[in-house]
């Protein structure tokens, strides 16, 4: 095995005993994405340079305090290029910052993998301002013909095809769990405000999440246990601890724990062998001693409405200077969303913030019955570049955005934590993922579950990279 195929914890674990250094790890990686990079395009900026220099560091912590450093000291990371780091431009995929100055600071998120001792080798492409479901400048990691989901699309495919050894994301409507379901890796959407955000470029502050993409769901709790904790820079960062230790118990033993499988709405217009694969891994959590209780997702048909609710007006309230100054610059997708939003009342968007204050109450007494409720995370995997329509085995149909934003934008939009774990592949190959949804700050818990699915079924490894087929949009 070579190093770049090591997930974080095993990495972590090489490094500590010696027998494998920080150096070694980041030049097996930095070799690996230059192989991987013509055909999968995840990075916006490759920073060689600087993480070697961080491996070095790393080498020189450990000789001098050895088995004392943290489990991340000389791990490479992945950024999305929506999330500031001192001397590096936050282009967020758009024209828009084409000529963007360098950040004089690093984000909270960015200055606290640094003191864990992390090496950056890049930075991340993302749907342009993260407003999208596809990332299109970027290849999906099983199958370049096909989208890589969005918006942390590169984040997500640069740890699929062990690009990195784990990456960062945001999430406003899905965009750590999607990529991560339709790529085949772990990714955590957190409780609302445990992560902060200062230094991360807004799409919806309201509904804004930054969270870890993984390989193994106790990597994603590693990384969780730098990136929590309180910071007064955000105004909605929860007085939380920065010292909580996340990582699930040894072991796959789930007696006790109930999980909840919705009677409703998830496993509506979901493909079949989605809804398949799903229910044989909830099966398989019965199997580890789980109890499983149906339960009713409460006030469904106001979900997506109450999400562009939100998300349209915040995200055109951000870009508002920018829309008026130049707006040839946007990317048309997202120029018409911009504009839509500015024709959207004060009063629409009070009625979405009522409705998700409903929401949130329906969802915390629904959460009171069980510890977690799984579910499929998209209910359909990674579409082919050029398909813009889903259609389900009734004869409706709704656009691909829509179709992978349904299932996880209740979790933005109540602020519980969400984790997508892979639990299969389709008959094409490609990746499925279900969704764990706990209550806030349940983060142990969901981790937990995944954690013992996880170690029930056979390890993963990462995915093949073959030449892309056809041409990537440029993303600047």
């Amino acid at each position: 095995m070579q190093p770049y195929e090591l997930t974080l914890t095993a990495a972590a674990e090489e490094i500590r005993t010696r027998r494998l250094s920080p150096v070694e790890l980041v030049d097996s990686v930095l070799d690996r994405i230059a192989r991987t990079e013509p055909s999968l395009q995840a990075y916006v900026t490759v920073t060689e340079e600087r993480a070697r220099e961080s491996a070095r560091a790393a080498e020189r912590a450990a000789q001098r305090a050895a088995g004392t450093h943290g489990p991340l000291r000389g791990i490479p990371v992945a950024l999305k290029d929506l999330i500031d780091v001192a001397g590096l431009a936050t282009t967020a995929s758009s024209r828009v910052r084409a000529d963007h100055p360098a950040a004089a600071t690093d984000s909270t998120v960015a200055a606290r993998l640094a003191a864990a001792g992390t090496a950056l080798v890049g930075k991340t492409h993302t749907h342009e301002f993260a407003y999208g479901l596809t990332t299109p400048q970027t290849s999906n990691a099983w199958d370049p013909d096909r989208v890589a989901g969005g918006s942390s699309g590169g984040s997500a495919v640069a740890v699929a095809a062990a690009a990195a050894t784990f990456a960062l994301g945001t999430d406003t409507g899905g965009s750590i769990r999607v990529p991560a379901a339709l790529n085949g890796v772990v990714g955590l959407k957190p409780t609302y405000g445990l992560v902060p955000r200062h230094g991360v470029t807004s799409l919806s502050w309201s509904l804004d999440h930054v969270g870890p993409l993984t390989r193994t769901v106790e990597d994603a709790a590693l990384v969780m246990s730098v990136l929590a904790g309180h910071d007064p820079r955000d105004p909605a960062s929860l007085p939380t601890p920065s010292s909580a230790d996340y990582r699930p118990p040894p072991g796959a033993d789930l007696t006790g724990v109930r999980v909840g499988v919705p009677r409703n709405y998830y496993f509506e217009h979901v493909d079949p062998e989605v809804e398949t694969a799903v229910r044989g891994a909830v099966e398989q959590l019965r199997a580890l001693g789980a109890t499983l209780v149906e339960v009713e997702i409460p006030m469904t048909p106001y979900i997506q409405a109450t999400q562009w609710g939100l998300m349209v007006p915040e995200a055109t309230a951000y870009h508002e200077q920018t829309l008026r100054s130049a707006p040839e610059r946007y990317g048309a997708d997202i120029r018409v969303l911009l504009e839509a939003g500015a024709l959207m009342s004060a009063g629409d968007y009070l009625r979405a913030q009522r409705a998700r204050t409903l929401m949130r109450q329906a969802w915390l007494r629904m959460l009171d019955e069980v510890d977690v409720v799984a579910a499929p995370t998209v209910p359909v995997t990674a579409v082919r570049t050029d398909q813009e329509v889903v259609v389900w085995p009734d004869g409706t149909s709704e656009s691909v955005s829509d179709a992978y934003v349904r299932l996880s934008a209740p979790a933005d939009i109540t602020g519980v934590p969400a984790l997508s774990v892979p639990v299969g592949r389709d008959g094409a190959g490609m990746p499925i993922g279900m969704q764990l949804l706990g209550r806030p700050l349940g983060e142990a818990m969901v981790l937990r579950v995944g954690h013992a699915y996880e170690e029930s079924v056979p390890a993963r490894g990462h995915a093949p990279v073959t030449a892309a087929s056809g041409p990537r949009r440029e993303a600047l």
